[in-house]
């Protein structure tokens, strides 16, 4: 299939409906509607599968029925229809207006038409009833069957028929209530449509960048975000991965360097040839991972699963020791319509979808709501120093003259370099730029700058040509050495530090050391972690020991690891966990991943790199370490919730049953308090937690 066939049924400003034949085929329901969802001004987009037909609700200021039809047009179905978050079809309004429809006419017709009009409307229960006895055995279907069937074989056809009405309304509310959770999913993970200028037929062209196809040319400028991943064939530029690996600094990039999906051009121009684009590159495997992982069911979930299959043997014992101690089946009905299944079954997900919805919109990607449960479990949080309690600016920390025969002292270093930097817009140059204003340094005089992008820069002073920029710029292109002060180079690299090197013509000038600084929330965030519940708070850096205390001292942690290699992370959070706690890890680098994965539940930063928030359990998409706080929160406010609806409907319907029991509830009584009980149950559910400090701010 080429191009998506379809038909226009109905058009109105806002609303389109369509034919579209392959509409029930696998791989294409979903699929679509996640398609469609991705352009702006598309608000809503519905399935009937039966009727092969597609609704879309639109915004005409943001979007035009020619854009969505062309969108339509260009979809092609995905191999897997499980590579989306599962989105059930839209529920049929057409057995509720049958059951209306019946309780309408039975006045109207003779007693043998009234039977035949109640079984015609009754037999989708009768049937389901007996298929899920035959191929999944005693469930709330069952039960509901009986109910209904009984009150028409002794010819209570009205009861009958408003029961099978009250069912059906139920059945109905509880669909739409779990689409729409779906739904909020579903649109969270909606990727931003990137453009893509392409060489196509000697030409440049632009089009979506979804549609790109392998080993072909792009180009990418300034400012555009890349839409694959590839390789450079020509061109070079300063690239900013923070999105995609973390990488708080741009990179340089020229051929044959390799490039991600996902990364922004700061500086320069480049030529990409494409080798993964599409599903393949690197965003949509991520994406597609954490899809994936909201599927997954968790603990309290597989319980309540548990526990309701249980209840229903309950429900039906119940009803069998009633009839046998009274022999009234009018109770009986009423013990079969009392339902713990639906409530227990149908809030706990939706529950957790909720908070999901809610940590999203608060900074958090959660994968799934065995995440949020172990993320409400825990009692102790391992912070990674760099890039998670500190920021991705940078400062200056060290300004460090080599050449002893020079006369510069370290403020005319600076002054200096600070000077030709102003040109660059590189974050390396702006934090430089930024120290020398800080220290009210004069503007040096310089000649025209020379700039490489994305290697460094020169100018000409009155003493002679200054050369700044990176170690492998200054060496391999400049022939400029720095072997002789190794030491000093390592000891501030092991510092954790970023380093500009400086030269003259004549070799080592001096060293700019700069670092990342403290969030200015990471105090508050501790704060609000050790109010939610949490007992211990731990540090790990790779700064020597004595400074990564002082820190730990500033922020009043209960401990603090220095000196730690990289493969000593995991180790650690594994320490902890011997001694019985309970532990989450927050980190962002390449290096976090097996701590991220040994820990109870792991934690990246926004700009961690794409392995780290791959290995998590939870993902930042905010760069703000309340965010940590926030997501505590939203998981301990949908345990509550989850708890507090299993009590209300183990209680509340126990209640029902009881007074079934006892001959005060008609079926009708029963059915009608079990339904408005489930659906208290899950409208509770649907709300989500809400963090009370972020509401608080919003009020």
């Amino acid at each position: 299939m080429t191009t998506m066939s379809y038909r226009i049924l109905h058009a109105l400003p806002h609303r389109l409906r369509v034919y579209v034949p392959a509409l029930p085929e696998a791989g294409v329901g979903d699929a679509l509607l996640y398609w469609l969802e991705v352009l702006d001004g598309i608000e809503n987009v519905r399935t009937n599968r039966s009727a092969r037909s597609l609704i879309i609700d639109y915004d005409p200021d943001q979007v035009t029925m020619a854009q969505i039809l062309s969108r339509l047009a260009a979809f092609k179905p995905l191999e897997g229809a499980d590579r989306l978050i599962a989105q059930s079809e839209a529920p049929s309004i057409t057995p509720l207006v049958r059951d209306v429809l019946t309780l309408m006419l039975l006045p109207l017709l003779p007693r043998s038409a009234q039977y035949a009009l109640t079984l015609l409307n009754i037999s989708s229960k009768l049937v389901k009833g007996a298929d899920t006895l035959i191929h999944q055995g005693v469930k709330v279907e069952v039960l509901d069957a009986l109910a209904v069937g009984l009150s028409a074989g002794r010819g209570e056809l009205y009861t009958a028929n408003i029961t099978d009405f009250l069912l059906t309304l139920g059945e109905y509310l509880e669909e739409r209530t779990q689409q729409q959770s779906d739904q909020l999913l579903r649109r969270l993970l909606r990727p931003a449509p990137v453009s893509a200028w392409v060489e196509r037929d000697g030409q440049l062209i632009q089009i979506p960048g979804d549609q790109v196809q392998t080993d072909e040319i792009l180009v990418v400028g300034v400012g555009e975000t890349i839409p694959v991943d590839g390789h450079v064939v020509d061109g070079a530029a300063l690239v900013n991965q923070a999105a995609v690996t973390g990488e708080s600094v741009p990179i340089a990039r020229e051929a044959p360097k390799r490039v991600i999906a996902g990364s922004v051009l700061v500086e320069g121009r480049l030529r990409i040839n494409a080798t993964r684009v599409g599903e393949d590159t690197t965003t949509a495997r991520v994406a597609r991972f954490i899809q994936e992982s909201l599927d997954k069911a968790s603990d309290t979930q597989r319980i309540a699963d548990e526990l309701a299959d249980k209840r229903v043997y309950l429900t039906l014992g119940a009803a069998g020791a009633v009839y046998a101690l009274t022999r009234d089946i009018t109770r009986v009905q009423s013990v079969f319509l009392v339902d713990y299944s639906c409530a227990l079954k149908l809030g706990t997900p939706v529950a957790f979808k909720s908070g999901l919805y809610q940590a999203a919109n608060h900074g958090v990607l959660i994968k799934g709501g065995e995440a949020m449960e172990r993320l409400a479990d825990i009692d102790t949080l391992v912070f990674d120093k760099t890039g998670t309690l500190t920021h991705s600016e940078l400062e200056v920390t060290d300004v460090i003259v080599l050449d002893s025969t020079s006369d510069y002292s370290e403020a005319d270093l600076l002054a200096v370099v600070a000077s030709v930097e102003e040109h660059a817009t590189h974050p390396l140059s702006q934090a430089v730029v930024e120290a020398a204003r800080e220290r009210d340094l004069q503007h040096i005089s310089h000649g025209e700058v020379d700039y490489m992008v994305a290697h460094g820069l020169t100018a000409p002073l009155e003493q002679g040509r200054i050369i700044v920029g990176s170690r492998h710029y200054l060496e391999e292109h400049e022939g400029i050495s720095f072997q002789p002060h190794e030491q000093r180079v390592t000891d501030l690299l092991d510092e954790g530090k970023t380093l500009l090197y400086v030269a003259s013509e004549r070799g080592p000038m001096g060293l700019i050391a700069l670092r990342d600084t403290l969030r200015p929330d990471a105090a508050e965030t501790l704060s609000r972690l050790r109010a939610l519940g949490i007992e211990h708070l731990v540090m790990i850096s790779g700064d020597r020991q004595e400074k990564a205390a002082a820190l730990g001292r500033a922020l009043r942690l209960d401990a603090v690891h220095g000196e730690v290699r990289p493969e000593e992370k995991a180790e650690l959070v594994a320490a902890l966990q011997r001694e019985g706690r309970k532990v989450g890890f927050v980190g962002d680098g390449i290096n976090d991943g097996p701590a991220l994965v040994e820990a109870d539940v792991g934690i990246a930063m926004s700009r961690g790199a794409d392995l780290a928030r791959a290995s998590a359990d939870i993902v930042l998409t905010d760069d703000r370490l309340l965010a940590v706080a926030d997501a505590r929160e939203i998981a301990l406010g949908t345990m509550s919730i989850i708890r507090t609806n299993f009590n209300a409907t183990v209680g509340v319907n126990t209640a029902i049953m009881a007074g079934a029991l006892m001959g005060r509830f008609s079926p009708v009584a029963s059915a009608l308090l079990h339904n408005g009980t489930t659906l208290a149950v899950l409208a509770n559910a649907l709300r989500g937690a809400r963090p009370a400090r972020r509401a608080l701010d919003n009020e």
